[in-house]
């Protein structure tokens, strides 16, 4: 009996250390047992998953992490405060009584010891993007490099580039950035439409400025809105994912076990901050309109419905007395929408959209954020009951249906604004990296009224100035919450 048990210790003590990969040598009866060294656990392969021939294979994350890992960079994005700007927010007001004693050029200095020279007082933002063209072009989050003066890219291999801002889309949080190089990794487009809940994914970013990290995890939902962007047009159709997510990932990659980008990794859900379970990112699909369009035109050409809409439920039904619970509820229409000359009525329901299940007002949302105005889409209503189709022209923000042209853009992206056509003038909008920002210290809000004494009543009178223009210009306008007229000189 002894010696039956002392068989089966020496083959569990054998069993162990070969889990473990040890290498020894172990003397029974003056016999020398060689234990052999393993390169692999038995465990490693032990975890199985069925690929798109429905077969059985391993569960293996390497090939797809050293797929995806080169074309996913760090960003550190550098916002910049000028002396003039700084000293212009220590200065205190002075009443007009002491001014016209002491006269105009009156200034107190607030800092013990008197005047001194004020630095700069850097910035500096922490993120990741993901490298979509081999000539340079990087997609991240618009809030990873959002008001940066200086705009830094690492690549995995230590390689450091600055990068120049293509254009911005704050409705869906992305970015395009480029960089001057060639023949870069890229990481390929995948139909996010065809991801299914419960499939597996990794998310590859920079999180904490610990660069080239992964993450596994599952897609845990989709078409989620969880109301962080607060753009009058946001588009949240986010998905749902388990992958550990922590700040510095936003504008990282999520892809799939192939290496395909399923999203731009965006936000977390957190009441710490830090990674509690779930973080979303938007879709492929959005990022590949959004990409097409910053690299065509500069700006994001977004077409819309014009209706105000709510998830239909059991409870919304019952109120409406309607037969359907599965839909998207529609409210209201806007005066001269895409929608009401398409001969949609409030109280319709959309269940499709180009004979896609339409099910929640995020869905509607991001199939619609696809397309640009003067772009058809097939909309089919659930109305008392029946359905029919319609076909919806597409139209922007404004009503119209033309695409704004890239030359209009080249001139707004060299000042770095945002326009907005208002009475008396064009309204700052957006300020954005550029000569504004670098040469004047205007802020959001400015009405532009004259450019060097021509008056300015629209975007086309300002481009028109100011297309072909050399040397220096004279912007002269108002601010709706301050008085008198401000003044701005900056060079073309």
């Amino acid at each position: 009996m002894s010696k039956n048990y002392l068989y089966s210790a020496l083959i569990a003590l054998l069993v162990s250390l070969m889990t473990i990969g040890a290498f020894q040598v172990i003397e029974k009866d003056g016999t020398p047992i060689q234990i052999e060294h393993i390169n692999k656990t038995p465990s490693s392969s032990a975890v199985f998953t069925l690929n798109e021939n429905n077969e059985i294979v391993p569960l293996d994350f390497t090939k797809t992490a050293e797929k995806v890992i080169d074309a996913v960079v760090h960003i550190k994005s550098t916002q910049l405060n000028s002396a003039r700007e700084n000293a212009q927010f220590r200065q205190p007001q002075i009443p007009d009584a002491f001014r016209e004693f002491f006269g105009p050029d009156l200034r107190f200095d607030m800092r013990p010891g008197g005047p001194q020279q004020m630095n700069p007082q850097p910035r500096v933002g922490s993120g990741s993007g993901v490298i979509v063209g081999s000539d340079g072009y990087i997609m991240t989050n618009n809030h990873v490099i959002d008001n940066a003066q200086d705009i830094e890219v690492t690549l995995h291999d230590n390689r450091t580039y600055k990068a120049v801002l293509v254009g911005t889309d704050p409705t869906t949080d992305l970015a395009l950035l480029q960089i001057k190089e060639k023949n870069l990794p890229t990481v390929s487009f995948l139909n996010s439409d065809e991801i299914k809940i419960g499939e597996w994914v990794l998310a590859v970013g920079n999180p904490f400025s610990l660069n080239s990290t992964v993450t596994a995890g599952i897609v845990s939902a989709k078409g989620r809105n969880i109301n962080i962007l607060k753009e009058r047009y946001a588009v949240e159709d986010f998905i749902q994912t388990d992958a550990a997510i922590n700040p510095g990932n936003s504008g990282g990659a999520l892809v799939n076990l192939d290496g395909g980008l399923v999203g731009i990794n965006t936000a977390i859900a957190s009441p710490t901050g830090a990674y509690s379970g779930y973080g979303f990112a938007v879709p492929s699909n959005i990022v590949l309109k959004v990409m097409e369009d910053l690299m065509e035109y500069g700006v994001v050409q977004r077409g819309v419905l014009g209706i105000m809409i709510r998830d239909l439920d059991g409870n919304l039904a019952r109120e409406k007395n309607l037969d359907i619970v599965k839909g998207v509820y529609v409210d209201t229409l806007m005066e001269n929408s895409a929608a009401a000359d398409a001969g949609m009525l409030a109280g319709d329901v959309i269940v499709e959209i180009n004979d896609v299940e339409v099910t929640t007002t995020p869905q509607l949302q991001g199939m619609i954020a696809r397309y640009r105005p003067g772009e058809k889409v097939e909309i089919t209503i659930d109305r008392n009951g029946q359905e029919k189709t319609l076909d919806v022209i597409l139209k922007d923000s404004k009503g119209g249906t033309e695409l704004v042209s890239k030359e209009n853009v080249e001139v707004l992206k060299v000042l770095g604004l945002d326009l907005e056509e208002t009475d008396g003038g064009v309204m700052v909008t957006k300020i954005y990296p550029g000569k504004i920002r670098r040469q004047t210290m205007m802020r959001e809000g400015f009405i532009i009224q004259s450019v060097d004494g021509k008056k300015i009543r629209s975007k086309d009178d300002l481009i028109r100035i100011l297309e072909g223009k050399k040397g220096g210009v004279m912007m002269e306008g108002v601010y709706k919450d301050l008085p008198g007229e401000h003044y701005y000189a900056f060079g073309m």
